[in-house]
C-alpha cells in the first residue's frame, strides 16, 4: 500500500520501560550507572507491532487490562519515543486521551478554550470561529465564564471533550473518553464522531465496551501483553479477545498461542469472509409448512467456547412452537431457542443465559434464567438439564448469532462454568411489507392524515 493511502504507519515498534524497585535506585543509577550492578528491571510494553491504518479508516484497540493499548497510542500520538522500531504519522492529530490536561485551574471556561484549543494546533482566528459551537456542545452555561476550578468533573469533561472533538483532525484518536458525561452527552459524543467519519478523517480508539467497538470500527486490533495477536474485522476478533478474557489462568497461553496461529496464516480474515457473507438471497415460503421458517443446513457458525469447568453445553437448537427445527425465521413469528446442559461436576447457584447478536458482534438482547433470585441451589454431578427460551422475532431482515452461557459460583466468585460465543446462527426472511427500520421492530403505528386549514378571514 503506498504511503499516500495510509494515515499512520508502524513497524517494528517496541516499548521499553525501565522498572527500579525502589526510588532511590533511579538515582544510584544515573550517578553509579550500570557497571557493577543493574539497579532496573526491563518491561516491555509494546513488542513487534506492526500496524497500517487507513486514510477514513477506523480501528478500535482491544485487550485486557496492562495489555499495552494506552502505550501504543501514547507513541502514535508522539507522547511517547518507541525504544525500536518505525512510526509514521500523516495528517494533524487531534488526541482525547488525558481530557483537559492543558487546562489552567485558574483560568475560565472560555479562556481555557483558547488555551486547550491553541495546544491541539487551533490558530485563534480558528478558536474565535468555532467557539459557540465549542460552547453550544459542552452545554455547561454561564459557567463559561467561571474559573474551572469551581466545575464539577462532568462539566470539565465536556468542556476539554467540546474542544478536542471540533479540532476537525485528520487523524482522531481516543482512550476510553467515550464514557464521559450522560446519556445525551455520549451521544451527542457519538454523533460527533460519526460527523467526523464522514469527512474522511481517521479513527483510532480504545474501549472497553465491544458493542461500541462493533458499532464503529472497520477493523480491530486484539492487543496482549504488549503484542498484537490479531487485526482483523470485528466479530472474529471481539470472539477471541472473550475467549482470551474468561479463559482460566492456566489455559490462558494455549489460548494466545492458538489466536497467533490464526492470525498469522490469515484464518482470522477467512473466518470474517465466511460470518459477514451478504444476505441478498430472497426465501420462498408459499409452502404452508414453512410459513414460520425453516431450516437451512448451509447456516454454520465458527463456534468460540471457552469456560470448561464441569458444565457442557449441547443440542443447541431453534424450534417453532410445534417443534420443528429452524434456522431461517419470519419477523413477528414466536420461536423457542433451546439447548441441554450436562454437568460433570457439581455446581452452585447456577444460572442459564443467552444473547443475540448482529453480524458485527453488537448485542442487540438477552436473557438471564433464574429459578429464584439466586438461581439452582445445587446441581449435582451426572444432572442434565434443558433451557429453554421462548422468543417472538422482532428483527429486520438479516444474519444474527446466539450465544450460550452456563454461570455458577467457584468460591465467592461468579464465572462462566461454559459459555459458547456464535453457539448457533439463524437468518430473518426479507418481508416486503415491513415498515419498520433499524434492527428491530417496535411495533410503531404511524398516522398520517391532512390537517385542517382554518379558511381565511
Amino acid at each position: 500500500m503506498s504511503s499516500d493511502q495510509l494515515a499512520i504507519h508502524l513497524r517494528g515498534v517496541d516499548k521499553v520501560f525501565s522498572v527500579y524497585d525502589r526510588p532511590h535506585h533511579r538515582l544510584f543509577e544515573s550517578l553509579l550507572g550500570t557497571r557493577w550492578r543493574t539497579w532496573h528491571r526491563k518491561f516491555h510494553a509494546l513488542h513487534d507491532i506492526d500496524l497500517d491504518v487507513r486514510r477514513g479508516e477506523t480501528v478500535g484497540l482491544i485487550g485486557r487490562n496492562g495489555a499495552g493499548k494506552s502505550t501504543l497510542l501514547q507513541v502514535i500520538c508522539g507522547i511517547l519515543t518507541p525504544t525500536r522500531g518505525k512510526v509514521e504519522v500523516h495528517g494533524r492529530i487531534a488526541a482525547l486521551l488525558e481530557l483537559g490536561a492543558g487546562f489552567n485551574a485558574e483560568f475560565s471556561g472560555r479562556e481555557n478554550v483558547f488555551l486547550n484549543g491553541t495546544v491541539l494546533g487551533l490558530s485563534r482566528a480558528e478558536i474565535e470561529a468555532r467557539f459557540d459551537t465549542i460552547a453550544a456542545f459542552a452545554d455547561i452555561g454561564q459557567f463559561i465564564d467561571q474559573p474551572v476550578k469551581t466545575y464539577s468533573s462532568g462539566m470539565y469533561i465536556r468542556l476539554a471533550f467540546a474542544v478536542a472533538i471540533h479540532v476537525e483532525p485528520d487523524i482522531l484518536v481516543i482512550d476510553e473518553a467515550l464514557s464521559v458525561g450522560d446519556e445525551a452527552f455520549q451521544r451527542k459524543c457519538f454523533a460527533r464522531i460519526e460527523q467526523i467519519r464522514a469527512g474522511g478523517a481517521t479513527v483510532l480508539f480504545v474501549s472497553h465496551g465491544v458493542s461500541t467497538v462493533s458499532q464503529l470500527c472497520d477493523r480491530v486490533v486484539l492487543l496482549d501483553a504488549g503484542e498484537a495477536l490479531a487485526i482483523g474485522p470485528p466479530k472474529p476478533v471481539i470472539s477471541r479477545y472473550h475467549k482470551l478474557l474468561y479463559a482460566a489462568p492456566e489455559q490462558a497461553a494455549a489460548i494466545r498461542a492458538e489466536i497467533r496461529r490464526e492470525f498469522e496464516s490469515g484464518m482470522t480474515e477467512a473466518i470474517a469472509g465466511v460470518e459477514q457473507r451478504a444476505d441478498g438471497s430472497t426465501d420462498d415460503v408459499d409452502d404452508e409448512e414453512t410459513a414460520s421458517g425453516y431450516f437451512d443446513p448451509g447456516l454454520v457458525p465458527k463456534t468460540i467456547q471457552y469456560g470448561g469447568r464441569g458444565a457442557h453445553i449441547q443440542s443447541l437448537r431453534i424450534e417453532t412452537r410445534d417443534g420443528r427445527m429452524v434456522n431461517v425465521l419470519r419477523g413477528g413469528a414466536h420461536y423457542i431457542y433451546r439447548y441441554r446442559v450436562r454437568f460433570d461436576q457439581a455446581a452452585a447457584l447456577v444460572r442459564f443465559g443467552m444473547m443475540i447478536r448482529t453480524v458485527t458482534g453488537l448485542e442487540l438482547g438477552g436473557c438471564s434464567s433464574e429459578v429464584h433470585p439466586r438461581g439452582l441451589d445445587l446441581v449435582s454431578a451426572g444432572s442434565e438439564v434443558d433451557v429453554a427460551f421462548g422468543f417472538r422475532c422482532v428483527l429486520s431482515p438479516g444474519t444474527y448469532f446466539l450465544n450460550a452461557g452456563v454461570l455458577g459460583r467457584i468460591d465467592v466468585d461468579e464465572v462462566f462454568l461454559e459459555r459458547l460465543v456464535d453457539a448457533a446462527m439463524f437468518r430473518v426472511m426479507p418481508d416486503p411489507e415491513r415498515r419498520a427500520t433499524g434492527f428491530v421492530d417496535l411495533d410503531f403505528e404511524p398516522a398520517v392524515e391532512f390537517a385542517v386549514l382554518n379558511p381565511q378571514r
